[in-house]
């Protein structure tokens, strides 16, 4: 897990969104997270393959309930890696 993987899932948390790449880079920057495009589109399926944001058929990512769970410290990162 990088910092960038939690600033990513925290906005997904905060603002309650599900979002493609593009525009979840562009509102990250929008509020201040300064990402780059390229960092977000490699990190997202990264999440996804360890099953914190889930992906539709659309494209677009939403944070699951591990990721959820996550983020409230019920589960420990090192947990997630395995």
């Amino acid at each position: 897990m990088t910092m960038t993987d939690l600033v990513i899932l925290e906005f997904l948390n905060d603002h309650d969104l599900e979002l493609a790449p593009k525009p979840l880079y562009r509102n990250l920057n929008r509020h201040g997270h300064d990402i780059g495009y390229s960092t977000v589109r490699g990190r997202l399926p990264e999440l996804a393959e360890k099953g914190l944001l889930e992906k539709d058929n659309d494209g677009y990512y939403q944070l699951t309930d591990l990721g959820r769970e996550y983020l409230a410290g019920e589960i420990d990162a090192t947990d997630i890696e395995q």
